[in-house]
Protein backbone atom coordinates (compact mmCIF):
# COMPACT_ATOMS: atom_id res chain seq x y z
CA UNK A 1 0.00 0.00 0.00
CA UNK A 2 1.39 3.89 -1.02
CA UNK A 3 1.84 5.42 2.31
CA UNK A 4 0.57 8.86 3.27
CA UNK A 5 1.98 12.04 4.08
CA UNK A 6 1.79 13.90 7.67
CA UNK A 7 1.23 17.80 7.97
CA UNK A 8 2.52 19.23 11.11
CA UNK A 9 0.41 21.93 11.48
CA UNK A 10 0.74 24.88 14.01
CA UNK A 11 -2.56 25.82 15.19
CA UNK A 12 -1.62 29.31 16.69
CA UNK A 13 -2.30 30.76 19.91
CA UNK A 14 -5.96 30.37 20.44
CA UNK A 15 -7.76 31.70 18.37
CA UNK A 16 -9.44 29.78 15.37
CA UNK A 17 -9.13 32.97 13.03
CA UNK A 18 -5.38 33.22 13.65
CA UNK A 19 -4.28 29.95 11.53
CA UNK A 20 -2.11 30.31 8.77
CA UNK A 21 -3.95 29.51 5.16
CA UNK A 22 -1.07 27.17 4.84
CA UNK A 23 -2.54 25.12 7.66
CA UNK A 24 -6.01 25.62 6.82
CA UNK A 25 -5.31 24.01 3.43
CA UNK A 26 -3.56 21.17 4.98
CA UNK A 27 -6.78 20.74 7.29
CA UNK A 28 -9.03 20.65 4.25
CA UNK A 29 -6.69 17.88 2.41
CA UNK A 30 -6.88 15.41 5.33
CA UNK A 31 -8.16 12.07 5.79
CA UNK A 32 -7.31 12.18 9.61
CA UNK A 33 -6.92 14.82 12.29
CA UNK A 34 -4.94 14.26 15.38
CA UNK A 35 -5.29 17.28 17.57
CA UNK A 36 -3.99 18.11 21.04
CA UNK A 37 -5.64 19.75 24.13
CA UNK A 38 -4.50 23.51 23.43
CA UNK A 39 -5.61 23.36 19.73
CA UNK A 40 -8.61 25.10 19.06
CA UNK A 41 -11.59 22.12 18.39
CA UNK A 42 -13.34 25.45 15.89
CA UNK A 43 -10.67 24.51 13.37
CA UNK A 44 -12.12 21.22 12.80
CA UNK A 45 -14.68 23.12 10.24
CA UNK A 46 -12.03 22.82 7.97
CA UNK A 47 -11.97 19.36 7.96
CA UNK A 48 -13.74 17.30 5.33
CA UNK A 49 -16.96 15.40 5.75
CA UNK A 50 -15.68 12.63 6.87
CA UNK A 51 -12.27 13.01 7.95
CA UNK A 52 -11.30 11.24 11.07
CA UNK A 53 -10.99 13.30 14.06
CA UNK A 54 -8.61 11.86 17.12
CA UNK A 55 -8.24 13.93 19.79
CA UNK A 56 -4.88 13.37 21.76
CA UNK A 57 -4.89 15.44 24.99
CA UNK A 58 -2.08 15.37 27.34
CA UNK A 59 -3.27 15.67 31.14
CA UNK A 60 -2.61 14.94 34.45
CA UNK A 61 -5.94 13.43 34.92
CA UNK A 62 -8.83 11.90 32.94
CA UNK A 63 -7.89 10.89 29.77
CA UNK A 64 -4.77 11.38 28.61
CA UNK A 65 -1.80 10.36 25.78
CA UNK A 66 1.53 9.62 25.85
CA UNK A 67 3.86 10.99 23.23
CA UNK A 68 4.29 7.28 22.44
CA UNK A 69 0.84 6.58 21.90
CA UNK A 70 0.05 9.53 19.87
CA UNK A 71 3.38 8.97 17.62
CA UNK A 72 1.63 4.96 17.03
CA UNK A 73 -1.58 6.67 16.01
CA UNK A 74 0.01 9.06 13.75
CA UNK A 75 2.25 6.47 11.92
CA UNK A 76 -0.55 3.85 12.03
CA UNK A 77 -2.67 6.81 10.30
CA UNK A 78 0.30 7.28 7.61
CA UNK A 79 1.19 3.76 7.20
CA UNK A 80 -2.43 2.92 5.45
CA UNK A 81 -1.93 5.77 3.55
CA UNK A 82 -3.97 8.68 4.80
CA UNK A 83 -2.96 12.13 4.53
CA UNK A 84 -2.50 13.30 8.15
CA UNK A 85 -2.77 16.18 9.79
CA UNK A 86 -1.30 16.26 13.07
CA UNK A 87 -2.35 20.04 14.32
CA UNK A 88 -0.57 21.30 17.44
CA UNK A 89 -0.91 24.23 19.70
CA UNK A 90 0.86 27.56 18.69
CA UNK A 91 4.11 26.18 16.16
CA UNK A 92 5.14 22.67 15.92
CA UNK A 93 9.11 23.63 16.68
CA UNK A 94 8.60 25.77 19.53
CA UNK A 95 8.17 23.24 22.75
CA UNK A 96 6.03 21.02 20.76
CA UNK A 97 7.78 17.92 20.36
CA UNK A 98 7.72 18.05 17.12
CA UNK A 99 11.21 16.37 17.05
CA UNK A 100 10.25 13.41 18.25
CA UNK A 101 7.62 12.83 15.75
CA UNK A 102 9.43 14.18 12.82
CA UNK A 103 11.88 11.34 14.03
CA UNK A 104 9.11 8.60 13.78
CA UNK A 105 8.28 9.50 10.61
CA UNK A 106 11.46 9.79 8.72
CA UNK A 107 12.35 6.28 10.35
CA UNK A 108 9.65 4.70 8.53
CA UNK A 109 9.84 6.62 5.37
CA UNK A 110 6.84 8.73 5.46
CA UNK A 111 6.84 12.09 4.37
CA UNK A 112 5.86 15.23 5.79
CA UNK A 113 5.80 18.99 5.78
CA UNK A 114 5.68 21.73 8.57
CA UNK A 115 3.51 24.37 8.65
CA UNK A 116 4.19 26.60 11.13
CA UNK A 117 1.25 28.17 13.33
CA UNK A 118 1.95 31.50 15.54
CA UNK A 119 3.42 30.77 18.77
CA UNK A 120 1.50 32.14 22.19
CA UNK A 121 4.70 33.87 23.08
CA UNK A 122 4.53 35.66 20.09
CA UNK A 123 1.28 36.35 20.18
CA UNK A 124 0.92 38.03 23.86
CA UNK A 125 2.55 40.62 22.19
CA UNK A 126 -0.13 41.49 19.69
CA UNK A 127 -3.25 40.66 22.03
CA UNK A 128 -1.95 41.97 25.66
CA UNK A 129 0.12 45.07 23.98
CA UNK A 130 3.17 43.40 26.14
CA UNK A 131 5.57 44.40 23.45
CA UNK A 132 8.75 41.90 23.18
CA UNK A 133 11.34 43.79 21.96
CA UNK A 134 11.67 47.74 22.14
CA UNK A 135 14.70 49.79 20.92
CA UNK A 136 14.24 51.50 24.36
CA UNK A 137 14.56 48.65 26.74
CA UNK A 138 14.88 45.35 24.83
CA UNK A 139 16.94 44.33 21.76
CA UNK A 140 16.53 40.25 22.65
CA UNK A 141 14.37 37.64 23.58
CA UNK A 142 14.59 34.25 24.70
CA UNK A 143 11.91 31.64 25.13
CA UNK A 144 12.30 28.88 27.91
CA UNK A 145 10.16 25.93 29.46
CA UNK A 146 8.75 26.08 32.69
CA UNK A 147 8.13 22.82 33.02
CA UNK A 148 11.64 20.58 32.22
CA UNK A 149 10.98 16.95 31.16
CA UNK A 150 10.32 15.55 34.62
CA UNK A 151 12.68 12.10 33.74
CA UNK A 152 15.56 14.86 33.60
CA UNK A 153 18.45 14.72 35.79
CA UNK A 154 19.54 17.59 35.42
CA UNK A 155 18.12 21.22 34.21
CA UNK A 156 19.29 22.43 31.09
CA UNK A 157 18.56 26.02 31.60
CA UNK A 158 21.10 28.72 32.17
CA UNK A 159 19.75 30.50 35.15
CA UNK A 160 22.58 32.61 35.55
CA UNK A 161 22.51 33.63 31.93
CA UNK A 162 18.88 34.26 32.53
CA UNK A 163 19.33 36.24 35.58
CA UNK A 164 21.81 38.41 33.57
CA UNK A 165 19.53 39.14 30.51
CA UNK A 166 19.12 42.61 29.26
CA UNK A 167 15.78 41.66 27.44
CA UNK A 168 12.88 39.65 27.87
CA UNK A 169 12.31 36.31 28.83
CA UNK A 170 9.03 34.28 27.92
CA UNK A 171 8.20 31.29 30.16
CA UNK A 172 5.96 28.47 28.50
CA UNK A 173 3.83 26.30 31.25
CA UNK A 174 5.55 28.39 33.90
CA UNK A 175 2.70 29.16 36.25
CA UNK A 176 3.34 25.80 38.25
CA UNK A 177 6.67 26.53 38.85
CA UNK A 178 6.38 30.25 39.39
CA UNK A 179 7.91 30.24 42.83
CA UNK A 180 10.81 28.26 41.65
CA UNK A 181 11.35 30.45 38.81
CA UNK A 182 11.27 33.28 40.71
CA UNK A 183 13.88 32.21 43.22
CA UNK A 184 16.21 31.17 40.55
CA UNK A 185 16.66 34.59 39.02
CA UNK A 186 16.75 36.35 42.13
CA UNK A 187 19.85 33.65 43.58
CA UNK A 188 21.19 34.28 40.27
CA UNK A 189 21.25 38.35 41.11
CA UNK A 190 18.24 39.18 38.63
CA UNK A 191 16.38 42.47 41.11
CA UNK A 192 13.63 41.69 42.85
CA UNK A 193 11.73 44.71 41.15
CA UNK A 194 12.21 42.66 37.90
CA UNK A 195 8.69 43.33 36.28
CA UNK A 196 6.86 40.08 35.60
CA UNK A 197 3.16 39.65 33.39
CA UNK A 198 1.22 36.64 33.27
CA UNK A 199 -1.32 36.59 30.57
CA UNK A 200 -3.42 33.60 30.43
CA UNK A 201 -6.21 32.65 27.47
CA UNK A 202 -4.20 34.30 24.80
CA UNK A 203 -6.03 35.94 22.25
CA UNK A 204 -9.60 33.85 23.96
CA UNK A 205 -12.13 36.72 25.02
CA UNK A 206 -11.23 34.71 28.68
CA UNK A 207 -7.81 36.57 28.34
CA UNK A 208 -6.19 37.55 31.41
CA UNK A 209 -3.64 39.73 32.49
CA UNK A 210 -2.13 39.98 36.01
CA UNK A 211 1.31 42.34 36.74
CA UNK A 212 3.93 41.56 39.65
CA UNK A 213 6.86 41.89 40.57
CA UNK A 214 9.84 39.23 40.51
CA UNK A 215 9.52 39.07 44.13
CA UNK A 216 5.96 38.82 44.72
CA UNK A 217 4.49 36.76 41.36
CA UNK A 218 3.65 33.97 43.56
CA UNK A 219 1.58 35.38 45.56
CA UNK A 220 -0.24 37.48 43.00
CA UNK A 221 -0.87 34.77 40.98
CA UNK A 222 -2.67 32.86 44.01
CA UNK A 223 -4.41 36.58 44.72
CA UNK A 224 -5.79 36.79 41.40
CA UNK A 225 -6.53 32.62 40.57
CA UNK A 226 -4.94 32.95 37.07
CA UNK A 227 -4.94 29.38 35.75
CA UNK A 228 -2.76 27.96 32.87
CA UNK A 229 -2.88 27.75 30.01
CA UNK A 230 -0.61 31.07 30.52
CA UNK A 231 2.75 32.55 28.91
CA UNK A 232 4.80 34.52 31.89
CA UNK A 233 6.80 37.42 30.45
CA UNK A 234 9.75 38.73 32.70
CA UNK A 235 11.78 41.99 31.60
CA UNK A 236 10.83 45.67 31.40
CA UNK A 237 8.55 44.89 28.20
CA UNK A 238 5.71 43.36 31.48
CA UNK A 239 5.49 46.85 32.09
CA UNK A 240 4.37 47.86 28.98
CA UNK A 241 1.50 50.67 29.01
CA UNK A 242 -1.87 49.47 29.70
CA UNK A 243 -3.16 51.19 26.63
CA UNK A 244 -1.54 48.96 24.12
CA UNK A 245 -4.14 46.82 25.19
CA UNK A 246 -6.52 47.21 22.30
CA UNK A 247 -7.76 44.08 22.58
CA UNK A 248 -9.43 43.57 26.43
CA UNK A 249 -10.35 47.15 25.89
CA UNK A 250 -13.23 46.73 23.29
CA UNK A 251 -16.42 46.77 24.68
CA UNK A 252 -17.57 42.93 24.70
CA UNK A 253 -14.73 41.51 25.71
CA UNK A 254 -15.11 38.96 28.42
CA UNK A 255 -19.01 39.01 28.27
CA UNK A 256 -20.47 35.94 27.97
CA UNK A 257 -22.83 35.95 25.73
CA UNK A 258 -25.68 33.85 25.06
CA UNK A 259 -26.16 32.84 21.10
CA UNK A 260 -29.89 30.82 20.78
CA UNK A 261 -30.09 30.33 16.96
CA UNK A 262 -29.56 26.91 15.22
CA UNK A 263 -26.32 24.92 15.34
CA UNK A 264 -25.06 26.19 12.07
CA UNK A 265 -26.39 29.76 12.76
CA UNK A 266 -24.99 30.29 16.36
CA UNK A 267 -21.60 29.49 14.59
CA UNK A 268 -21.74 32.05 12.14
CA UNK A 269 -23.05 34.34 15.18
CA UNK A 270 -20.59 33.55 16.95
CA UNK A 271 -17.42 34.00 14.82
CA UNK A 272 -19.16 37.71 14.76
CA UNK A 273 -19.15 38.10 18.77
CA UNK A 274 -15.73 36.58 18.60
CA UNK A 275 -14.23 39.47 16.52
CA UNK A 276 -15.84 42.46 19.01
CA UNK A 277 -14.10 40.77 21.51
CA UNK A 278 -16.83 38.91 23.22
CA UNK A 279 -17.57 35.17 24.69
CA UNK A 280 -19.84 33.57 22.78
CA UNK A 281 -21.45 30.74 25.12
CA UNK A 282 -23.51 28.52 22.29
CA UNK A 283 -27.51 26.99 23.21
CA UNK A 284 -29.09 25.91 19.97
CA UNK A 285 -32.39 26.23 20.49
CA UNK A 286 -33.97 25.08 16.72
CA UNK A 287 -33.30 23.19 14.08
CA UNK A 288 -33.94 23.82 10.31
CA UNK A 289 -35.70 21.70 8.28
CA UNK A 290 -36.45 21.90 4.24
CA UNK A 291 -39.50 21.06 3.30
CA UNK A 292 -38.44 21.07 -0.35
CA UNK A 293 -39.71 17.69 -0.77
CA UNK A 294 -42.99 18.37 -1.02
CA UNK A 295 -45.52 18.33 -3.80
CA UNK A 296 -46.20 21.96 -3.03
CA UNK A 297 -43.20 23.37 -3.74
CA UNK A 298 -42.26 21.03 -6.32
CA UNK A 299 -45.53 22.19 -8.54
CA UNK A 300 -44.74 25.57 -7.89
CA UNK A 301 -41.05 25.64 -8.67
CA UNK A 302 -42.31 23.81 -12.13
CA UNK A 303 -44.23 26.82 -13.00
CA UNK A 304 -41.75 29.76 -11.23
CA UNK A 305 -41.31 31.72 -14.44
CA UNK A 306 -44.96 32.27 -14.14
CA UNK A 307 -45.01 35.02 -11.19
CA UNK A 308 -43.57 38.69 -11.41
CA UNK A 309 -41.88 38.76 -8.58
CA UNK A 310 -40.57 36.56 -5.85
CA UNK A 311 -39.53 37.21 -2.38
CA UNK A 312 -37.03 35.77 -0.03
CA UNK A 313 -37.28 36.87 3.48
CA UNK A 314 -34.24 35.24 5.38
CA UNK A 315 -31.07 33.79 4.28
CA UNK A 316 -32.63 30.22 5.61
CA UNK A 317 -35.02 30.37 3.04
CA UNK A 318 -32.28 31.22 0.32
CA UNK A 319 -29.59 28.29 1.28
CA UNK A 320 -32.43 25.57 1.53
CA UNK A 321 -34.38 27.09 -2.14
CA UNK A 322 -30.46 26.16 -3.93
CA UNK A 323 -29.93 23.24 -2.02
CA UNK A 324 -33.12 22.13 -3.76
CA UNK A 325 -32.53 23.40 -6.58
CA UNK A 326 -28.51 21.57 -6.41
CA UNK A 327 -30.39 18.48 -5.51
CA UNK A 328 -32.98 18.58 -8.62
CA UNK A 329 -29.56 18.95 -10.78
CA UNK A 330 -30.89 22.92 -11.50
CA UNK A 331 -29.64 26.50 -11.15
CA UNK A 332 -30.69 30.18 -11.06
CA UNK A 333 -31.61 29.92 -14.55
CA UNK A 334 -34.74 28.81 -12.85
CA UNK A 335 -36.26 32.41 -12.19
CA UNK A 336 -36.20 33.46 -16.39
CA UNK A 337 -36.92 37.09 -15.80
CA UNK A 338 -38.92 37.06 -12.95
CA UNK A 339 -37.60 39.52 -10.23
CA UNK A 340 -36.57 38.98 -7.14
CA UNK A 341 -37.24 40.73 -3.91
CA UNK A 342 -35.03 40.18 -0.42
CA UNK A 343 -36.00 41.15 3.04
CA UNK A 344 -32.59 42.68 3.27
CA UNK A 345 -28.63 43.31 2.89
CA UNK A 346 -27.35 39.95 4.61
CA UNK A 347 -30.46 37.57 2.66
CA UNK A 348 -29.43 39.82 -0.63
CA UNK A 349 -25.89 39.46 -0.07
CA UNK A 350 -26.61 35.00 0.69
CA UNK A 351 -28.64 35.36 -2.94
CA UNK A 352 -25.16 37.12 -4.34
CA UNK A 353 -23.55 34.14 -3.68
CA UNK A 354 -25.68 31.91 -5.91
CA UNK A 355 -25.15 34.45 -8.70
CA UNK A 356 -28.34 36.56 -8.52
CA UNK A 357 -28.46 40.14 -7.55
CA UNK A 358 -31.83 40.85 -5.95
CA UNK A 359 -34.66 43.95 -7.89
CA UNK A 360 -35.33 45.07 -4.59
CA UNK A 361 -34.32 45.26 -0.57
CA UNK A 362 -35.92 47.39 1.41
CA UNK A 363 -34.40 50.14 3.63
CA UNK A 364 -35.86 48.77 6.91
CA UNK A 365 -35.22 44.52 7.41
CA UNK A 366 -39.09 43.58 8.07
CA UNK A 367 -41.74 41.61 6.53
CA UNK A 368 -43.87 44.78 6.92
CA UNK A 369 -41.69 47.58 5.90
CA UNK A 370 -40.61 44.49 2.87
CA UNK A 371 -44.34 44.68 2.18
CA UNK A 372 -44.88 48.74 2.65
CA UNK A 373 -42.19 49.79 0.46
CA UNK A 374 -42.77 47.17 -2.45
CA UNK A 375 -45.75 48.13 -2.85
CA UNK A 376 -44.65 51.66 -3.14
CA UNK A 377 -41.48 50.78 -5.35
CA UNK A 378 -43.84 49.23 -7.76
CA UNK A 379 -47.73 48.62 -8.79
CA UNK A 380 -48.54 45.01 -8.09
CA UNK A 381 -52.26 45.17 -9.10
CA UNK A 382 -52.67 41.75 -10.81
CA UNK A 383 -49.11 40.83 -10.51
CA UNK A 384 -48.03 37.64 -8.90
CA UNK A 385 -46.40 37.15 -6.10
CA UNK A 386 -43.93 34.37 -4.91
CA UNK A 387 -43.31 34.01 -1.41
CA UNK A 388 -41.03 31.43 -0.53
CA UNK A 389 -39.85 31.75 3.43
CA UNK A 390 -40.97 29.79 6.16
CA UNK A 391 -44.19 27.73 7.35
CA UNK A 392 -43.88 29.75 10.72
CA UNK A 393 -44.19 33.11 9.14
CA UNK A 394 -46.69 35.61 10.10
CA UNK A 395 -49.56 35.95 7.49
CA UNK A 396 -48.56 40.51 7.94
CA UNK A 397 -46.58 40.90 4.53
CA UNK A 398 -49.11 38.39 2.45
CA UNK A 399 -52.29 40.54 3.50
CA UNK A 400 -49.99 43.52 2.74
CA UNK A 401 -49.48 42.55 -0.51
CA UNK A 402 -53.01 41.17 -1.31
CA UNK A 403 -54.38 44.40 0.04
CA UNK A 404 -52.18 46.05 -2.94
CA UNK A 405 -53.97 43.55 -5.60
CA UNK A 406 -51.09 41.01 -5.93
CA UNK A 407 -52.39 37.79 -6.36
CA UNK A 408 -50.19 35.61 -3.66
CA UNK A 409 -49.11 32.30 -2.75
CA UNK A 410 -47.14 31.59 -0.04
CA UNK A 411 -44.99 28.58 -0.42
CA UNK A 412 -42.93 27.40 2.76
CA UNK A 413 -39.18 25.95 1.51
CA UNK A 414 -38.61 25.13 5.50
CA UNK A 415 -39.58 25.08 9.12
CA UNK A 416 -38.04 25.88 12.56
CA UNK A 417 -38.29 23.04 14.92
CA UNK A 418 -37.83 22.83 18.60
CA UNK A 419 -34.01 21.21 19.63
CA UNK A 420 -33.80 20.07 23.17
CA UNK A 421 -30.02 20.03 24.36
CA UNK A 422 -28.56 20.11 27.84
CA UNK A 423 -29.48 23.22 30.07
CA UNK A 424 -27.84 22.14 33.25
CA UNK A 425 -24.18 24.18 32.03
CA UNK A 426 -26.73 27.31 31.19
CA UNK A 427 -28.19 27.46 34.37
CA UNK A 428 -25.57 27.01 36.31
CA UNK A 429 -23.90 29.63 34.94
CA UNK A 430 -27.17 31.90 35.26
CA UNK A 431 -27.46 31.43 38.75
CA UNK A 432 -23.85 32.20 39.49
CA UNK A 433 -24.12 35.51 37.50
CA UNK A 434 -21.72 34.49 34.79
CA UNK A 435 -23.99 35.27 31.68
CA UNK A 436 -24.03 39.02 30.50
CA UNK A 437 -26.17 38.82 27.41
CA UNK A 438 -29.32 36.33 25.95
CA UNK A 439 -29.92 36.99 22.15
CA UNK A 440 -32.72 35.99 19.79
CA UNK A 441 -32.42 36.17 16.14
CA UNK A 442 -36.09 34.86 15.84
CA UNK A 443 -39.52 34.54 17.37
CA UNK A 444 -38.81 30.65 17.39
CA UNK A 445 -35.74 30.38 19.25
CA UNK A 446 -37.45 32.87 21.98
CA UNK A 447 -40.87 30.33 22.09
CA UNK A 448 -37.93 27.36 22.21
CA UNK A 449 -35.39 28.97 24.85
CA UNK A 450 -37.55 29.38 27.61
CA UNK A 451 -39.67 26.11 27.10
CA UNK A 452 -36.02 24.82 28.11
CA UNK A 453 -35.27 28.08 30.69
CA UNK A 454 -37.34 29.37 32.90
CA UNK A 455 -38.28 33.20 32.56
CA UNK A 456 -38.44 34.39 36.03
CA UNK A 457 -35.05 32.60 36.22
CA UNK A 458 -33.85 35.26 33.58
CA UNK A 459 -35.61 38.19 34.89
CA UNK A 460 -34.90 38.00 38.51
CA UNK A 461 -30.86 36.67 37.52
CA UNK A 462 -28.80 40.27 36.15
CA UNK A 463 -28.64 39.41 32.62
CA UNK A 464 -29.84 41.56 29.61
CA UNK A 465 -31.69 40.49 27.10
CA UNK A 466 -30.96 41.46 23.02
CA UNK A 467 -33.98 41.03 20.32
CA UNK A 468 -32.72 41.53 16.64
CA UNK A 469 -35.72 43.37 15.74
CA UNK A 470 -39.81 44.12 16.62
CA UNK A 471 -41.39 41.35 16.29
CA UNK A 472 -38.84 38.94 17.85
CA UNK A 473 -39.20 41.70 20.97
CA UNK A 474 -43.04 41.15 20.45
CA UNK A 475 -42.98 37.94 20.80
CA UNK A 476 -40.54 37.74 24.11
CA UNK A 477 -43.12 40.38 25.47
CA UNK A 478 -45.92 37.89 25.13
CA UNK A 479 -43.22 35.59 26.84
CA UNK A 480 -43.04 37.74 29.76
CA UNK A 481 -39.47 38.77 29.57
CA UNK A 482 -38.18 42.36 29.48
CA UNK A 483 -36.31 43.05 26.23
CA UNK A 484 -33.42 45.72 27.41
CA UNK A 485 -32.49 46.57 23.54
CA UNK A 486 -33.82 45.62 20.08
CA UNK A 487 -31.46 46.34 17.08
CA UNK A 488 -32.30 49.45 15.07
CA UNK A 489 -31.13 47.29 11.96
CA UNK A 490 -32.32 44.32 12.35
CA UNK A 491 -29.22 41.71 11.25
CA UNK A 492 -26.92 39.85 13.62
CA UNK A 493 -24.45 42.53 12.80
CA UNK A 494 -27.05 45.36 13.87
CA UNK A 495 -27.59 43.24 16.70
CA UNK A 496 -24.24 42.90 17.99
CA UNK A 497 -23.74 46.96 17.10
CA UNK A 498 -27.49 47.58 19.72
CA UNK A 499 -25.16 45.67 22.22
CA UNK A 500 -21.71 47.33 22.39
CA UNK A 501 -23.19 51.04 22.16
CA UNK A 502 -25.38 50.10 25.46
CA UNK A 503 -22.00 48.51 26.75
CA UNK A 504 -20.61 51.61 26.32
CA UNK A 505 -23.37 53.54 28.68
Amino acid sequence: MKKGFVYLVGAGPGRADLITVRGAEALRAADCIIYDKLANPALLMFAPAGAEILHVPKRTCGVSFTQQEINRLMLEQALAGRTVVRLKGGDPCIFGRCHEELTVLIGHGIGFEIVPGISAGIAVAAYAGIMLTDKEYSSQVIFVTGHEAPDRQKTNIDWPLLAKLNGTIVFYMGIGNLDYIAAQLMENGMNSDTPVAIIADVTFPTQAVTKATLADVGQQCLRTGIKPPAIVVIGAAAGSDTQLNWFMQRPLFGRNIVVTRDVPGNIDFADKIIRRGGNPRKFPTIKIKSLTQKNEFLHTLAKITGHDWIIFTSGNGVAVFFEALQSLSKDARVFGSTKIAAIGGKTAAKLSGFGIKADFVPGVFTSKELGRQLIAHTNLKGKKVLLLRSKIASNELAELLEKAGAKVQDVAVYTAEQQICKSDWLVEEINKGRIDWLTFASPSSANAFFEQISCDMVNSANIKVASIGPVTSERLKILGVSVDITAAEHTLDGLIDAIEQNEKL
